[in-house]
């Protein structure tokens, strides 16, 4: 065997070795998941294993919904703990949550599912002055502490419509009261000025108008997958939710 045959030859073995172990230090990209009003963390049960299935770290925030720094905050500690490129997902309420935590330089992209996408210096609340009341507003029951709940007949016609019964009765059963005023609370920043979005309009959505939806996508110049759900796209469609967040998970370097 010749020199360079030797020399070749211990350079693949070296390679061989040394890669993995190389490989096992970078950090991976970690998908933070934010809930929405109405939900919680479990709202993302079918997404999760279809996202670590493709290598991703995945960790869904728990978020307090009693205000807008709250839960933020609540945001912002998870997206602390990561070592590797944050790639956030904000659902409905989330998406207001994800614009104003997003800004920390650990977050790479941004995914808005059927979600709020406001400009800088408006609430939720702002952006539908002089319009009608939503239809689902009936069906709100407060408590003495001014939170909030869907009644179970409006989880099933406005919120879940597409899903089975008994999907349908655990979400109005695990559903995460959020504190009135939250809707009231204008954003403050906007990650979304800067930083990568994705958005999937909710083309049957009983919660946002879908035309709502996409109107914010456009303001803020995200790449759109439009889906036939209802306002749980994640739970009615996952697959082709999680297939969103890969991309913008590929998109990250």
């Amino acid at each position: 065997m010749s020199l360079s045959h030797v020399l070749a030859l211990g350079a693949a073995v070296l390679m061989t070795v040394t890669a993995p172990a190389w490989a096992a230090d970078a950090p991976k990209k970690t998908v933070v998941l934010v809930h929405g009003a109405f939900a919680d963390g479990s709202s993302w049960s079918k997404v999760i294993p279809l996202l670590e299935a493709k290598g991703l770290n995945v960790v869904a925030v728990q978020n307090p919904l009693s205000s807008l720094a709250a839960d933020v905050d609540a945001t912002k500690r998870v997206i602390d703990a990561q070592q590797g490129p944050v790639i956030l997902v904000g659902h409905s309420w989330g998406g207001v949550v994800i614009s104003q935590a997003g800004v920390d330089d650990k977050v790479k992209a941004l995914v808005y599912v059927a979600a709020f996408a406001p400009p800088k210096g408006m609430s939720v609340n702002d952006l539908g002055k002089g319009q009608p009341a939503p239809p689902w507003a009936s069906a709100l029951q407060a408590d003495s502490g001014g939170y909030v709940r869907l009644s179970p007949e409006g989880v099933a016609k406005h919120f879940a419509q597409d899903l089975p019964p008994r999907e349908i009765s655990l979400i109005a059963a695990t559903q995460g009261p959020p504190f009135a005023g939250v809707f009231d609370e204008k954003l403050t920043a906007a990650a979304y000025e800067t930083k990568p979005s994705f958005y999937i309009v909710a083309s049957h959505d009983g919660m946002i108008p879908p035309a709502a939806e996409a109107a914010m996508a456009k303001a803020i110049g995200a790449k759109v997958t439009e889906l036939a759900t209802s306002h749980v796209p994640m739970l009615s469609k996952p697959r082709e939710v999680a297939d969103v967040i890969l991309a913008a998970a590929d998109s990250v370097r």
